[in-house]
This record gives structure tokens, sequence and C-alpha cells, in this order.
């Protein structure tokens, strides 16, 4: 039946590459072009062939033992064939064939708003950081807001490692693939759900009673601005007394 959905998907959806168009922009899977890497697999940088232009591509191999499985696959795909916004990563296409699950995104220049912060990326002014928030809270308030769905969509996985950053450090939010769509029943205003989003940006409402809200997204992003104005990771692993917000003592 997932087969049968998945093909059905394949007709309304973005461009499906070839394996072999993969293996073409990535140099077989060359190391030296990964620029990324997580429990997802890795993010390569490449050049894919559209028409008649070559376009510079973010291509994202998942694991086969990914955490991130085939379902997370098919709906971040079939997530971002419908949105369209400034501030969300827009989708190329994807890669299925030989049971692989890859996707190809525009590639972002700055990387991650987590890696500007903490990991060796440039520095950011105050002014770059307030664009960067703003740009950030506008695509969220589009998934919202339902511009482009009927219900508006819920992220469900808000974090810095999550906002892109492209030439002009503009934000784009990614990564669809735990997004939901919003209650159908509008007497509703949460989706019940089991509890899947990254440890340090989890709404504690949402933890305890599976009930998922568009305020769940507006916690994480919350946390967000922590990071920004403070500099520091929403969760610190630590052996000494030090107590905080922002701390997680072993």
């Amino acid at each position: 039946m997932e087969d049968i959905k998945n093909q059905s998907l394949q007709a309304q959806l973005c461009r499906q590459f070839s394996i072999s168009e993969i293996e073409l922009a990535t140099h077989d899977f060359d190391e030296e072009f990964v620029v990324g890497r997580g429990g997802f697999g890795k993010v390569y940088k490449g050049t894919i062939k559209i028409g008649d232009s070559h376009v510079v591509a973010a291509i994202k191999r998942l694991h086969s033992n990914s955490s991130q499985g085939a379902a997370e696959f098919w709906a971040e795909i079939e997530m971002l064939s419908k949105l369209r916004h400034c501030n969300l990563a827009s989708l190329i296409g994807y890669c299925n064939s030989r049971k692989k699950m890859i996707v190809v995104y525009e590639y972002m220049p700055q990387g991650t708003l987590e890696g500007c912060l903490y990991k060796g990326g440039p520095t950011l002014s105050w002014l770059q950081r307030l664009s960067i928030c703003i740009g950030a809270a506008r695509g969220l308030d589009y998934l919202h807001t339902g511009t482009g769905t009927k219900n508006g969509v819920i992220h469900r996985d808000v974090k810095s490692s999550n906002i892109l950053l492209d030439e002009n450090y503009a934000a784009k939010i990614s990564d669809f693939g735990l997004a939901k769509v919003g209650p159908i029943n509008q007497t509703n205003t949460f989706v019940s759900t089991g509890v899947k989003r990254t440890f340090g940006y989890i709404d504690p409402r949402y933890f305890y009673t599976n009930k998922l809200t568009r305020k769940s997204d507006v916690y994480a992003f919350g946390v967000v601005l922590f990071e920004v104005l403070c500099g520091r990771p929403a969760v610190c692993i630590i052996s000494t007394k030090q107590d905080g917000p922002f701390f997680y003592k072993k």
C-alpha cells in the first residue's frame, strides 16, 4: 500500500533524478564534497544539470538505518512540493532509485544558524542576527497561517540547525520530515501525535499531553531566539555545578 501511495505521489511532485545523475553531481558520493553530516546521513555539495543549466545543490543522502525513515522522506518531499516562500528552503528534486532516499535542495553557502553560532562559521553581527530571526519568523508565520495549504502546517522540529542561511544570510527554514498539517476540524486547535522533536526544543505541554499545536513551534523558536541572543546552545552537557536554563547537568 505504501509503495502504491509513493508511486502516485511521484506524478504530482517535483523533479525525480536518476541515481546516475546524483552520482555524477556528487562524484560518486566523494567524501571531499561532504558539507554536513548527522544521524540522518550526509549532505553533499554538487552541481546538477536541470534543463540547459547547471545548478549548485545540497544533496542529502539518508542512511538506510536513519531515524528519518521512508515515511518522513516522502512527507518532506510532499510538503516542500506544495510550499513556496522566500524564507523556506526550496526543494529541487529527489531520488529513490535502488531504494536510496536522496533529497536535492538549493545550496545554502553560509550553512546553518547553528554553525554560525557555535561551530566555527562566520561571526554574525547583531544586525545580521536580527535579520535572520525576522526572516525565520516570517517563514514560520507562513506555515502557521495556512498560506499555500488549507489548514496550515506545524513544523515540529524548529531549531537552529534547521535554519539555513543563503549567500546574503537570509534565513530559510528546512527539514520538513516531521511536519504535520494543522487540524482539519477547526473546532480543535491541536493534532494528537506522539512526541518527536529534538531535546531542548520540546514544548513541555506537548511533551506531557501529546497535543501538538502551533504554540509548540513558537516555544521552539523562542529557544532559538535565546540561542541567538546568548550565543549558547539549547543544551550543554557539563560536569560542573553551574546551573541555568541552557544547561543539562550530568
